[in-house]
């Protein structure tokens, strides 16, 4: 469907429940992926899964939540394989409880790892993607940003942050030849679906406000990814799109 022969791809969250199989599909279509995540049960599998392409998979067990070590480590591994082409944002963590439970620090680590490490890496890729005139970012934001969920206060905001920035990077690099766009994920069943106390509840809970009434797969993100991230989608930039089974509509 797609070729990435040739590009590397830069990808945060890489070994999660959706990143992995994303992650394998890139692989499968011919990109080099350095694939950041620092949860060793998570890259093991990962390694595994992608065992047929590990000539073309880089591991990188990366802390996100400190940005001058990561903007170090990220432009070593910039200059080890000649600069990423492509950067997807998706690592995130989302605590959740009462927003006034929450404290400032609380509030600052969640944006540390959601915003300040995709800040971090598009600095670190920009150079390289100015100077072939092509780049590709994906941010990934999330369906709660429109209200549909409570006790997430943080991670809320640090998801509207990425979608503020997808537009203002979009109006500054678009001259290079670089387009920004967000994806905004709906209610998809990974690890982040362990914070409800019911998860059959909360799976009609999603049945009832999609359109679609299945629930998404790794494949329905990795599609959209590899769109944005491909040759022709180069006359979009800026834009947010909602991958939810037709729960929110704007």
């Amino acid at each position: 469907m797609f070729d990435f022969s040739g590009r590397t791809i830069l990808y945060t969250g890489a070994a999660g429940g959706l990143g992995l199989p994303t992650t394998v599909l890139f692989l499968q279509a011919g990109a080099r992926v350095v694939a950041v995540d620092n949860d060793p049960k998570k890259t093991a599998a990962l390694t595994e899964a992608a065992a047929a392409h590990r000539d073309r998979l880089i591991m990188a067990p990366l802390d996100l939540s400190d940005a001058t070590r990561l903007g170090e480590e990220l432009g070593a591994l910039s200059r080890q394989v000649g600069g990423f082409d492509v950067v997807i944002n998706n690592a995130a963590i989302y605590p959740s409880k009462p927003f006034e439970d929450f404290s400032i620090e609380e509030h600052q680590a969640v944006q540390r790892v959601n915003v300040d490490a995709a800040i971090v890496a598009v600095k670190v890729a920009l150079p390289h993607m100015r100077e072939r005139a092509w780049g590709r970012i994906l941010n990934i934001s999330s369906i709660t940003f429109y209200g549909g969920l409570p006790l997430l206060a943080p991670y809320v905001a640090s998801k509207g942050a990425l979608i503020g920035l997808t537009r203002a990077w979009a109006r500054e690099f678009g001259a290079y030849g670089i387009t920004v766009n967000a994806l905004s994920p709906g209610a998809f069943p990974t690890d982040a679906e362990k914070i409800h106390p019911d998860p059959e509840g909360y799976a009609r809970f999603v049945l009832d406000r999609q359109a679609v009434k299945r629930r998404g797969t790794a494949r329905d993100i990795a599609y959209a990814l590899m769109f944005f991230a491909s040759d022709v989608a180069g006359f979009i930039t800026g834009q947010t799109l909602n991958v939810d089974g037709g729960w929110v509509m704007v």
